[in-house]
């Protein structure tokens, strides 16, 4: 799967579809933003609905780094979330 990296507020994210698969399947995705390694990883996740391709990796190769600081915004943090198992 293709990541794609976005710096919000200092700290590189690094972008990636979830993989996780709706009800809604093509029209809303999963994306995950990964900052860190290991104990100190942070993850935070939401979903979007793509504009163009219905591709989950070809949609989110097509958005800006603006539209992603946008999705980061809405995220949620990982122990909210299916996409990450509800992890801490």
């Amino acid at each position: 799967m293709p990541t794609r990296s976005v710096t919000i507020e200092g700290k590189t994210w690094r972008v990636f579809p979830s993989g996780y698969v709706t009800q809604y399947d093509r029209d809303e995705f999963g994306v995950m933003f990964v900052a860190g390694v290991g104990d100190a990883r942070e993850v935070r996740v939401t979903r979007y609905s793509p504009v163009g391709a219905r591709s989950r990796e070809a949609s989110l190769g097509e958005m800006a780094d603006t539209d992603l600081q946008q999705l980061f915004a809405q995220s949620q943090p990982s122990h909210t979330s299916p996409e990450a198992g509800y992890a801490r």
